[in-house]
């Protein structure tokens, strides 16, 4: 499952969008760093739990922005659900319009 937090629309970065993934059952899984601010530590486990979500963690923010290919720490990330992944995917901007003008 890691490997789907190096697309960007398969997950989310960041505390706030894990929680409101959580909050709209979008994510099947969070990962968490154990360096991060124990209040958000402790926001996003209880969310997670009360969600049902399994939480998996790892060491720091600097590898968990690695893990996602983000250029700053991340103290959380969220796995989406498939079909959340997909209407995310069809809503992002289509590359091979980019570039045109626009009318």
């Amino acid at each position: 499952m890691p490997e789907r937090l190096k697309k960007r629309s398969m997950r989310v970065v960041g505390v706030r969008q894990v929680l409101r993934g959580l909050k709209e059952n979008a994510l099947e899984a969070v990962f968490l760093s154990l360096d991060a601010a124990p209040h958000l530590r402790q926001q996003v486990e209880q969310a997670a739990r009360e969600a049902g979500v399994p939480i998996q963690t790892v060491s720091t923010m600097e590898e968990l922005s690695q893990l996602c290919r983000v250029d700053v720490p991340s103290a959380a990330a969220g796995v989406l659900r498939n079909e959340t992944a997909e209407s995310k995917q069809s809503s992002l901007p289509d590359a091979s319009k980019a570039g045109q003008a626009f009318d």
